[in-house]
């Protein structure tokens, strides 16, 4: 969506600012021995009390409140009986709808102790995605977005996963545009519009470059199997740069 109304940036920023307190709270929740079940009903806990709904359950039915996705899991993980183990992988991705409007957030986290390459692939995932908002800017090509975050990967000897892109979003979870890409794209030749609000989420890993189904209809795995990280904002393009919608309380 092009935001028009001043009343729509406000609660665009509401239910941004949800979504991002759910997933600090569960961040603040990952340990050893908790099940993937019991995060996502603290997430499901924020939502609630905010007056928040889950997206993917309000949306696609999706069998959670939130996405957890572990080790070998790169996104749409669904919350169950599994435990999370020290040395673990762990990306929490929560989206959420209010009043009309919705919000994107997701992050990656490790459960100490892991191999040294993983605890950089987790800081290098996330200034990936720094990166990329870096590039945000109303009346610029997307494809800026890819390019920077395509240099960055090839620079540091990472892969980005190429079937997993950004996307808009506003009044629906998914909407145009649609399929942004988080890697460089010479088709890509579309213009950010000002006050357009969409997704930042490169994937990048350690050797995998696309996401393949399982034995369920959501979880997604890396192939080929390679340690993968997610970091996502919700932004709004503007002139003076990105307007990120998905702080938490303590990012401000």
């Amino acid at each position: 969506m092009i935001i028009t109304k001043d009343d729509e940036l406000t609660k665009l920023k509401a239910v941004g600012h949800i979504c991002a307190n759910a997933l600090q709270t569960m961040a603040a929740a990952l340990e050893p021995g908790i099940t993937t079940a019991e995060l996502d009903a603290i997430g499901r806990k924020v939502l609630d009390e905010a007056g928040a709904r889950s997206a993917p359950e309000f949306c696609y039915q999706f069998p959670g409140a939130t996405c957890i996705s572990v080790n070998e899991e790169v996104a749409h993980g669904i919350p169950g009986p599994r435990v999370i183990r020290a040395g673990d992988l762990v990306n929490l991705d929560v989206s959420a709808e209010k009043d009309g409007f919705f919000s994107d957030t997701g992050a990656s986290f490790t459960v100490p102790p892991v191999k040294p390459k993983i605890e950089r692939l987790c800081r290098d995932g996330k200034r990936a995605l720094w990166v990329g908002l870096n590039q945000v800017r109303s009346d610029q090509p997307f494809s800026k977005v890819g390019r920077a975050i395509g240099a960055f990967a090839a620079k540091n000897r990472y892969t980005l996963v190429a079937n997993l892109a950004s996307h808009g979003i506003g009044r629906a979870l998914h909407e145009e545009p649609g399929e942004v890409s988080t890697w460089a794209d010479p088709s890509e030749k579309r213009i950010m519009q000002d006050g357009l609000v969409f997704t930042v989420e490169p994937f990048l890993s350690l050797g995998a470059t696309w996401a393949e189904g399982g034995d369920d209809a959501w979880t997604l795995y890396s192939d080929p199997r390679a340690p993968t990280v997610q970091f996502e904002h919700t932004v709004v393009a503007t002139r003076n740069g990105p307007l990120i919608l998905t702080l938490a309380d303590d990012a401000k």
